[in-house]
């Protein structure tokens, strides 16, 4: 979805307001809100007044957003500038005391399924950090930064918080991330398109485009295994899970396959529900689902220093969806394991050859312009409505982070709000990715569900001849 702002402020009488974004109006609303929850565990105890000490100067000088309030003033949402008491925006729950890490780890999990679920109230900045002080499985110390998708996209967001935190060997050098495609680079290769394939983009084009709409206007998936149907999900508690794998071992089957990393996760992720739903569906019948793939227009080389962004105003939202259908099998045919990621591969590939992306940013602005934000969110829902599943992913840093002499051993992110029964969040950290399972609770078997992406990931690694080193799922599928 485009952005455009404003970067005037309007006076309302004594009232100073800035304008938000009309994509960030159309994730406010009573129709959609979503809220992105990251999540940081660190090494050793935490030390909130000595973790105070960075949020406190960076955090919040990272947009007007986290310092402003929302205002509704002639059927627009605006940032109006308050003075900020940091300590209202932060929670430190209290558990009970004594307890093994394996109950705090329950624990954690009930926690953040609940904060997850919880508005953010309008009368303060849109966004919260809670510190969990007891030791996980995982960690000696947690932090969960809630943020508003108002206050910006996923790589804005994640990008802020990847400023507060240092690199962990050297808080003076700047956090690498693995490299992407520049746009100048992207321009390079457009130049060099034979006429033939420009003709294929236009048709991709305006093929991509009515598919989406007819999808969402008129069909959308049926139930299955990982689509309950229920009316507003989005306010369902989630339970969430995550597996890791080594970015290497992916690496190895993508060079295997002359596919991408994201292709090979995409399939692995589409043969892992595969698995799910033979499990699950006693009586399986012929459905179709339909993968929601998250695409972040910006066409940045990788996020920028906290400078470079307040400089750029490198925020609001910049995104759009992809449609990706999963291939079907009828009961008792045999599976082709490569097929899951040359699917994704395929689609994919298309759309870099295809405007759609943009182009279906550019209608939703349009619609913005027109109907207002509230029609545009009215859609944006319908299509995550209508969908099986979404997939979003972000890229992490290579190095290990630090926050105040804080090493932090992991970083995940999930979204609340979403009216789906299943999401996957995907982001890399110092060689590994991890996969976030949030899933309807009490509908979805998130631990069969890691359990059957462990074993989908096996067997594709079986099926490219690399050797991988595998966890043991306690659910075997």
């Amino acid at each position: 979805m485009a952005t455009y702002y404003e970067s005037n402020f309007v006076e309302f009488g004594d009232e100073e307001l800035k304008p938000m974004s009309p994509s960030s109006q159309c994730l406010n609303t009573d129709d959609l809100s979503l809220c992105i929850l990251g999540v940081a565990e660190s090494e050793i105890p935490i030390d909130v007044d000595k973790i105070m000490v960075p949020l406190r100067t960076d955090l919040l000088r990272v947009n007007i957003g986290f310092h402003s309030i929302v205002v509704r003033k002639n059927r627009k949402q605006w940032w109006q500038q308050v003075k900020v008491r940091f300590e209202d925006h932060v929670v430190i729950p209290t558990f009970p005391h004594g307890l093994s890490p394996e109950s705090y780890s329950q624990y954690f999990d009930d926690y953040l399924s609940k904060i997850a679920l919880d508005k953010l109230p309008e009368t303060r900045p849109l966004w919260e950090l809670h510190i969990i002080k007891y030791p996980t499985k995982t960690a000696a110390g947690t932090m969960v930064f809630k943020m508003h998708h108002a206050l910006g996209d996923g790589f804005s967001i994640m990008g802020a918080i990847f400023s507060v935190l240092k690199r962990a060997d050297n808080p003076s050098l700047p956090l690498t991330f693995p490299s992407v495609t520049t746009r100048s680079e992207e321009k390079r290769n457009n130049v060099c398109k034979s006429g033939l394939s420009l003709i294929s983009g236009c048709f991709n084009t305006v093929f991509d485009i009515l598919n989406s709409m007819v999808h969402t206007a008129w069909f959308g998936d049926s139930q299955s295994a990982v689509r309950s149907g229920t009316h507003l999900v989005e306010r369902l508690p989630m339970e969430i899970t995550r597996i890791t794998f080594s970015l290497d071992d992916i690496r190895q089957v993508k060079s295997k396959l002359g596919a991408s990393v994201n292709d090979v996760v995409c399939g692995m992720i589409f043969y892992g529900v595969h698995l799910y739903t033979k499990m699950v569906d006693k009586n399986p019948k012929h459905s179709s689902k339909t993968a929601l793939v998250l695409l972040n227009t910006r066409m940045l080389s990788g996020y920028r220093s906290l400078e470079e962004m307040l400089k750029n105003d490198m925020w609001g939202n910049q995104f759009a969806f992809m449609h990706i259908p999963l291939p079907s099998y009828s009961d008792g045919q045999k599976v082709d394991l490569k097929r899951f990621i040359f699917k994704a591969r395929k689609i994919i590939k298309r759309n870099r050859n295809s405007m759609a992306v943009y182009l279906n940013g550019v209608l939703l602005s349009l619609m913005g312009i027109l109907k207002g934000s509230e029609a545009v969110s009215k859609y944006v829902h319908s299509i995550m409505e209508n969908a099986s599943f979404c997939i979003s992913n972000m890229v992490g840093p290579m190095e290990k982070m630090a926050i105040a002499d804080h090493p932090i051993s992991s970083i995940y992110f999930t979204v609340s709000g979403a009216p789906q029964s299943l999401i996957f969040p995907v982001i890399s950290y110092m060689g590994k990715l991890t996969i976030v399972i949030s899933g309807e609770k009490g509908f979805i078997d998130t631990q069969l569900l890691a359990s059957c992406m462990n074993e989908a990931f096996k067997k594709i690694a079986e099926e490219t001849a690399i050797d991988v080193a595998h966890g043991d799922p306690s659910i075997s599928c």
